[in-house]
């Protein structure tokens, strides 16, 4: 087992205690978790009740009840390299030209794997014990490359991408980062950010059924791209100073619709955030969603010159009504 960091969480323990469940269903972990799970259950309820969500430490008591397997990998689903990873209902060539043919830079892509590069990425994602990294809000939960989230299949379709698309990311961008999300049934939207990278691949795990908004659950990007001169906390950690400079260039949102097994290959210095989610209420039907970075932003051949604010510097609208839309949505 290794060891991940090891904040306490109400959203990681409530997690934790049905992905053991779903495991012990599977014959994956013996009946030694039965009591780890009530200990889990006991904690959570404790947090709630005190009305805490989140402590940077577990106490003496609980390093003693839990420590041993908290935040830990105790399960890593094998999960090898299959066949052909992509559908073949796509062509890497076609992809690049629409990308290359019109700014900023967004492809969206249906039937992006296999059948069995889904199912078996799923599986990896719901059974492995890998979502360790809790500094994200409304419950979010992450697993990131460095700390479990690798594996030969995931390795396979990063390289592939590589491959099918030499133009666009090539022997030029290599992979600098792999990661993905798991949320909770309810999520009210995630505030607007850019990431590091020059090419951005998200993809879509959950079955559609489990989605029960079919208008909600997908992504909104915006036509602007992170001015360059901005540092990584500006562009991705600072929603408040990104609304207003949005507001100021008059920045247009396009939504992008969930579905699961769809790509959405993007010009990762464009402000993107995740909609509001409405999903079914069981382990098996949290939305994942992975995304695969590559290159860096200052490499980026497709970089256009930002645009020159129009506005006042806390005009906020293009957000604003999303996130409207968004909440409105997300209390149905």
């Amino acid at each position: 087992m290794t060891q991940a960091s090891s904040p306490l969480s109400v959203a990681k323990l409530r997690h934790d205690v049905a992905q053991f469940s779903y495991l012990q269903r599977l014959g994956a972990l013996g009946t030694e978790f039965t009591p780890i799970v009530k200990r889990y259950r006991q904690i959570a309820d404790q947090l709630a009740a005190s009305k805490i969500s989140r402590r940077e430490q577990l106490t003496l008591a609980e390093q003693i009840q839990i420590g041993a397997v908290y935040n830990r990998t105790v399960y890593l689903r094998p999960t090898p390299r299959v066949e052909q990873p992509f559908s073949g209902t796509w062509q890497g060539a076609e992809v690049e030209q629409a990308y290359q043919a019109q700014a900023p830079g967004i492809v969206v892509i249906d039937d992006f794997l296999s059948a069995e590069a889904l199912e078996g990425l799923r599986r990896f994602c719901l059974e492995s014990t890998i979502w360790s990294s809790l500094r994200y809000s409304h419950g979010r939960l992450g697993a990131l490359y460095h700390n479990g989230f690798n594996c030969p299949l995931l390795r396979q379709i990063a390289h592939a991408l590589r491959r099918t698309l030499p133009q666009l990311i090539g022997e030029r961008h290599r992979l600098t980062q792999m990661w993905a999300y798991k949320y909770p049934p309810l999520l009210p939207g995630d505030d607007i950010h850019a990431d590091f990278a020059a090419i951005n691949v998200n993809f879509w795990l959950t079955p559609d059924d489990a989605n029960l908004d079919p208008e909600s659950g997908g992504m909104v990007i915006y036509d602007v791209e992170a001015p360059p001169d901005w540092d990584f906390t500006s562009y991705n950690r600072r929603p408040d100073l990104i609304r207003r400079y949005l507001g100021s260039v008059q920045a247009s949102a396009r939504y992008i619709p969930y579905r699961q097994n769809r790509a959405i290959i993007f010009n990762s210095d464009l402000f993107h955030g995740t909609a509001a989610c409405r999903f079914r209420d069981d382990y098996e039907s949290r939305r994942i969603n992975v995304t695969m970075l590559y290159g860096h932003r200052r490499n980026d051949a497709f970089r256009r010159p930002p645009p020159a604010p129009e506005r006042t510097a806390d005009a906020t609208e293009p957000y604003a009504a999303w996130r409207s839309a968004a909440l409105r949505r997300s209390r149905r």
